[in-house]
């Protein structure tokens, strides 16, 4: 993902104001952020930027009427729908005009039509001379859009149409981007927890050549740090060995290969997350004496002696205080019964439960089955998903308690 946009599908409402020929390079900066974006506009609007320029680049049809009135087989623009597929819209230049009437619910075009429809969050880029847009009846049109949670981006002062300076230039559009990506952070759910992640296998050295492991490949773990970030965190992910890439620039990565480097790392950060998550299948066992060279092969059987590795989790159960800790419980007999266990011996507020008995779960695949067991070992279970929509359904409910901790705190 490119940007806290990227993937999101943003409507562009353009009014007729000067400022609207800046919008073909608002359409440019949503898009190289990796938007999908529509654009509809006031009729008004088209003397000021053509909705041929709109429509190559945006890649889709431009609107500006309720249907095409130059064709005889015209069919319905359907505002409700614009309105629906819309993530998050934008009005930009937004004239006094317009505003006034998205605040008395006037819907005399496609524009406000489709206003009136929209489910998602909406912003405003005022756009006016500088006496319209200090004018009482505009402050509180501005008032009352924002009542009804709307955003404004606020104008700008330079050189107006009317050859006055000052206040009501509409803002750049790298600005309103800005606006629009630092709101959308600010709002996101996990926004300003540091959240702790481990992920993937230990390999524990026999020699240089030879290591004791597991069949994990860190997928799920990795899903969780990106549902993660993006839903606001900062993360840090301990990942043992692995092939997977990490793109996200709000997920710092840390790369280790034993159970010891791992918990060196989980030592480091740990005491400074909100909220950690071990995912990661970590070695129960170590080899006692490893050899400095590779070991030769011979006829004879060749014993291995075993010790135990540090219980990485057990560990941050004891240690914990503020952080929200979550555990993985893979099991293939007495699921419930041995995640429960380990729920309350481990010290977890939460435990993510899968068996290797459900077709499409456990190591290296896409897919996961899991169930939920809080603190109070309640049960959730959920169908089998992709690992990335399993991560969503882990945050979701961790979300759902931390709101109900803070509730009752």
């Amino acid at each position: 993902m490119s940007s806290i946009i990227g993937g999101k599908k943003i409507l562009v409402g353009v009014t007729a104001g000067i400022a609207a020929y800046k919008i073909a390079s608002l359409v440019r900066l949503f898009i190289k952020s990796g938007a999908q974006v529509k654009v509809v506009m006031t009729p008004a609007a088209k003397d000021f930027v053509t909705p041929l320029t709109l429509s190559t680049l945006s890649k889709n049809p431009v609107h500006s009427s309720f249907y095409n009135e130059e064709d005889e087989n015209a069919e319905w623009n359907n505002h409700v729908e614009l309105g629906l597929w819309a993530d998050y819209m934008i009005i930009a230049p937004a004239t006094a005009n317009t505003l006034s009437k998205m605040s008395t619910g006037t819907s005399d075009n496609l524009l406000l039509a489709t206003y009136l429809s929209a489910k998602c969050p909406v912003y405003f880029a005022p756009a006016m001379d500088l006496d319209m847009y200090h004018h009482p009846s505009t402050k509180e049109t501005f008032s009352k859009l924002q009542e009804f949670g709307n955003s404004m981006i606020p104008a700008e002062s330079g050189e107006l149409a009317s050859g006055l300076v000052g206040e009501g230039r509409m803002a750049e559009p790298a600005t309103i981007l800005e606006f629009i990506k630092q709101d959308i952070l600010n709002k996101l759910p996990l926004k300003g927890h540091h959240i702790l992640i481990t992920a993937g296998p230990t390999y524990e050295a026999i020699d240089p050549v030879r290591f004791i492991g597991n069949h994990s490949s860190g997928k799920m773990g990795v899903e969780l740090a990106n549902a993660a970030a993006n839903l606001g965190a900062k993360v840090t992910l301990v990942l043992g060995p692995s092939s997977l890439e990490i793109a996200h620039s709000a997920i710092k990565v840390v790369r280790v290969v034993s159970a010891a480097q791992m918990f060196d790392a989980v030592q480091a950060v740990y005491h400074s997350c909100t909220i950690a998550i071990a995912a990661a299948a970590v070695a129960d066992y170590k080899p006692k004496h490893t050899s400095d060279q590779k070991i030769k092969k011979s006829d004879s059987s060749f014993p291995i002696e075993l010790e135990r590795t540090t219980d990485i989790l057990e560990w941050m159960g004891t240690e914990k205080k503020e952080q929200f800790l979550v555990g993985f419980a893979l099991e293939t007999e007495n699921e419930v019964v041995n995640a429960k266990r380990k729920l309350e011996k481990k010290n977890l507020d939460l435990i993510v439960l899968n068996s290797l008995n459900d077709k499409g779960a456990g190591f290296k695949g896409d897919t996961n089955k899991i169930s939920l067991i809080n603190h109070k070992l309640e049960i959730k279970a959920f169908e089998l998903k992709t690992k990335a929509a399993v991560a969503v359904d882990i945050f979701h409910e961790i979300n759902q308690l931390l709101d109900a901790k803070i509730l009752t705190s």
